[in-house]
C-alpha cells in the first residue's frame, strides 16, 4: 500500500514537473518574441552625431520629386559611399506602411562597419540591408535591426508624404 501511493504521488509529481517545465519554456518563448528591439544604450553612443562642414558640403543630394526639388545631407559611411557610387538614379518610391517611401537598389550596398541597426527619424534616408532597398521616412518609426542611416532630408519632407508611389531623380551635388 505504501509503495502504491508512493508511486501515484510520484506520478502526479512527475506532472506537476512537467506542468510547470513546460509554462516555464511558453513564458520564455513568449517573453523572446516580445523582446524589445531597441538599441542597447552603448551602442548609441558609438553612432556618429555630427559630420564636418566639409564632409557636409561634399556628401548633399537632391532628391527630384515631380517639380519639386528637396535636398538631403549624408553621412560619410562606406554604406553611403556605396550609394553615392549609384547616383545620378531615378527610382519609382513605393509608400510603405503609410512611414516610408521605398525602392529597390540596383545593387546590394556594403554594410561593412555598419551599425547593427538604427532608429528613423522623419526625413532619415536609410538602406535596409535585409530586403536591399532604399526607405525615406516620413513619419517617425521604432528602432529596426539591418538599417542603416545614409542621411537626412534638410527641408521640405512633406514632398514624399503623399498617398501611393512616387518617381524620383536622386542626384549628387557637385
Amino acid at each position: 500500500m505504501f509503495l502504491r501511493r508512493f508511486s501515484t504521488k510520484g506520478k502526479n509529481c512527475q506532472k506537476r514537473m512537467l506542468i510547470w517545465v513546460l509554462a516555464l519554456a511558453m513564458s520564455l518563448s513568449y517573453s523572446a518574441c516580445r523582446a524589445d528591439n531597441r538599441m542597447p544604450s552603448s551602442a548609441a553612443s558609438k553612432m556618429p552625431t555630427e559630420i564636418s562642414t566639409q564632409q557636409a558640403n561634399s556628401m548633399k543630394i537632391d532628391i527630384k520629386v515631380g517639380d519639386q526639388v528637396v535636398t538631403a545631407t549624408l553621412n560619410d559611411s562606406k554604406t553611403t559611399r556605396d550609394f553615392v557610387s549609384l547616383l545620378p538614379l531615378t527610382l519609382t518610391l513605393e509608400d510603405y506602411a503609410r512611414t516610408e517611401k521605398i525602392s529597390n537598389l540596383p545593387k546590394r550596398l556594403s554594410t561593412e562597419d555598419a551599425p547593427p541597426g538604427s532608429d528613423p527619424a522623419v526625413g532619415d534616408i536609410a538602406y535596409y540591408a535585409p530586403w536591399g532597398n532604399l526607405a525615406i521616412y516620413y513619419r517617425d518609426f521604432g528602432y529596426s535591426n539591418g538599417l542603416v542611416i545614409l542621411g537626412k532630408i534638410d527641408g521640405g519632407i512633406e514632398a514624399l508624404n503623399v498617398p501611393g508611389s512616387v518617381k524620383v531623380t536622386i542626384e549628387r551635388i557637385e
